[in-house]
This record gives C-alpha cells, sequence and structure tokens, in this order.
C-alpha cells in the first residue's frame, strides 16, 4: 500500500545573471514608486476620513499602472498587499519612502504573484523578459508560487521563489529518542546538557582589521564584500552545527535569551556576532520539517539553580559572571555554569513536554539528571 502525499511549502533562492541588472533596477524603481504612491495615498485618506484603505481600495487608483511602468499588473496588487501588511505590522500611519538612489537607496525589491512567472528553457520569464540565472536546485520539477526579485548589498540579484515538495504523510522515519537542552552564551557560542561546548566563531572580528583597512582607504566595494564574506561565513557555521544537532536528538530545547536586548548594551558586537536568533530560527524550521520536538524554554535562574537538588545556590549578579565553576551548598555537587544551565534547560523543557503530551515522559528520563534525581 503506497503511502499518501501531501506537499509542504519551500523558498528557493537562485541566483540571476549579473547581465540582467540593468533591467531589474529599472524594474526596482517601478516597484519603489508604486510603494511611495500606496504610501502617499493611505497618508491623504487617514487625515481626511481616519481610516484606513484596504489594498483592495487602492486598486481603482493604481488601474493601469503596471501597463505604464512596465510591471505586471499582479506585481502592482502585491505591492499594495504588502504595504497594508507592513502599516498593520508596524502600526504607523506612515511608512518609511522606498528610495532609488543616493545614499539611502532601498535595495531592490520587485514580488510576484504565481501566474506573473514561469520558467522555461532554463530561464524565468517575468513580464514578458527571459531571465537567465543558475538553476541548482532543477526549477523544472516544481511548481512556482509566489516570489520576489531582491537585490543584495553588492548588487547581485536573486529570485526568491515558494515551491511545494512532497512529503510522505505515514509512520514517521525513526528518530532519536534522547533529548538535548542548550544553553547558548559568547564564550561557548552553545553547551549541551551533555556537556558538549562548541566555541563562539568570531566571524566579524577576525575581518575587522580587514574591514577598517578598507574603509580608511574609502574602498566601498571591498567593505561590502568583507561583509558579506563574514555573513556568509556565519550562515555556514551555524546550517552545520542546527544540522548535525537535528540529527542527533529527537527532542531540543533551547533557552530564550534575549538577544536584542544584549545588543543594546557593551556586549553588542559579540552578540551580533554570535547570531543567536538566526541559529534559533534555522533549528525551528530544520526541526519542523525532520519531525524534530524544538522549543524554546524560559532560561531565568538556570544558572543559578543545582541541577540536581534544585537549589538556589549558584553564583549571581554581575559579581558572578565570571565564575564558570561552583559546588552546590545544599547536596554538594560540582556544576560547570554552563552544562548546569542547560541542565536546567533540558529538565524545564521536558516537563513542559510531558504536562502535554504524557507519551513523552519516557523520553525525558533517560538523560535529565534533574528528573533522576526525582524533581
Amino acid at each position: 500500500m503506497k503511502p499518501d502525499v501531501s506537499h509542504t511549502v519551500r523558498t528557493l533562492r537562485l541566483r540571476l545573471k549579473d547581465k540582467h541588472s540593468a533591467l531589474l533596477l529599472e524594474h526596482a524603481r517601478a516597484v519603489n514608486c508604486v510603494w511611495s504612491f500606496c504610501n502617499e495615498l493611505s497618508v491623504k485618506h487617514f487625515e481626511r476620513q481616519r481610516a484606513f484603505l484596504s489594498a483592495h481600495d487602492m486598486q481603482p487608483y493604481t488601474k493601469g499602472a503596471g501597463k505604464e511602468l512596465g510591471l505586471h499588473s499582479q506585481t502592482v496588487q502585491t505591492i499594495q498587499e504588502e504595504y497594508v501588511t507592513r502599516r498593520k505590522q508596524f502600526k504607523k500611519v506612515k511608512l518609511r519612502w522606498r528610495v532609488s538612489g543616493g545614499a539611502r537607496r532601498s535595495l531592490g525589491w520587485i514580488p510576484f504573484k504565481a501566474s506573473a512567472v514561469r520558467y522555461k528553457v532554463g530561464q524565468v520569464w517575468y513580464a514578458g523578459q527571459p531571465l537567465s540565472l543558475w538553476d541548482s536546485h532543477g526549477l523544472s520539477h516544481y511548481e512556482l508560487g509566489a516570489g520576489s526579485f531582491s537585490e543584495d548589498s553588492r548588487g547581485r540579484w536573486y529570485f526568491n521563489v515558494t515551491v511545494k515538495t512532497p512529503e510522505l504523510v505515514g509512520p514517521p522515519a525513526p528518530k532519536p529518542i534522547t533529548s538535548v537542552g542548550i544553553d547558548l552564551g559568547l564564550k561557548a557560542f552553545l553547551t549541551t546538557s551533555d556537556g558538549e561546548a562548541v566555541d563562539a566563531h568570531r566571524f566579524y572580528r577576525d575581518l575587522e582589521p580587514q574591514l577598517a583597512t578598507a574603509q580608511r582607504a574609502g574602498k566601498k566595494h571591498r567593505v561590502k564584500a568583507l561583509h558579506a564574506k563574514v555573513a556568509n561565513r556565519r550562515k555556514d557555521a551555524l546550517h552545520k552545527l542546527s544540522t548535525r544537532l537535528v540529527n542527533s536528538y529527537g527532542a531540543i530545547f533551547v533557552g530564550d535569551v534575549n538577544a536584542s536586548g544584549l545588543a543594546q548594551t557593551r556586549m553588542a558586537k559579540s552578540v551580533l556576532d554570535a547570531g543567536w536568533s538566526q541559529f534559533r530560527t534555522m533549528q525551528q524550521y530544520k526541526c519542523d520539517d525532520a519531525g524534530v520536538w524544538f522549543e524554546e524554554v524560559n532560561e531565568a535562574y538556570t544558572t543559578q539553580t543545582c541541577s540536581c537538588c534544585a537549589s538556589r545556590t549558584g553564583p549571581k549578579g554581575a559579581a558572578g559572571l565570571g565564575i564558570r565553576g561552583w559546588q552546590c551548598e545544599a547536596c554538594g555537587t560540582v556544576h560547570d555554569r554552563d552544562t548546569n544551565a542547560a541542565q536546567n534547560i533540558l529538565a524545564r523543557g521536558l516537563a513542559r513536554l510531558a504536562e502535554g503530551t504524557p507519551k513523552w515522559s519516557a523520553v525525558g528520563s533517560i538523560n535529565s539528571p534533574a528528573l533522576q534525581a526525582g524533581e
């Protein structure tokens, strides 16, 4: 009996060839024009009526704009829908203009719906124009959905499109039954409840001297290339690490460290260089795809609480940040600061999981010191 097949939606990102940059920039300027018109129209309507226009309400005002500007008509509709979505998201009457030139130029962006693009003989066709690309995914095997053309800081253009991929529906593939807690940090990027520590990379700091030299020399293209190299190195390392964890564990619990808050402190450079939020995002969607349980757990007091007896006898306050190892005054257990925090994160995650789905409680007893101690 053949298993049923459903589909999941993924986003593919493919590089377009540089010879199309001039054409795409022309389309991007037209997109910026439509966006700015929607912005101005929405603000004036709010000033007069004290009400906001929906995307449907804007359509009569932009009728024929696609033909005049060389855009697909559904691209104009997508811009209106995106504008309304962002206005609601940021709760503002007026959004930032999309600028087509100058130092504050907005990076190129051309949205489209599924019916606006098609793939034919190794090229993507949009608005009657063929666009060549490096087809590393084999687009001929997919049904193309909505997406966008986007420009990066170095002027390179990419084709971003959603596609449906088959997913077998039936008994899931066997997964490891072990679970793990992860404590994120700066000295060690992460420490697991098993005692494994992954050293923090210095993606930005390693290239900081070269960046400073290029900036002093006024080499803007070199500066952009170095920033892109930093981002690519970080993304590559985080992809490899998150994939390894997904393949090794059946349940993953990560501390909910406030990366955006710490990015406002003196540790901002190190926090942003670590890429905690990017790592958690990767871990989330990879776990969803692989059928691994993933959850962010409140990490409050995890470094102060003994993972064996749950007594809060660990180092406290700013003065205790430099203490990497300590002994519990209640039970005498000697702890490594980060490993103990990861074990507490694991225990809290398993406790929440057991409350929601009792069948997982047996998994928690495998490698949770807190649960083995009767907590």
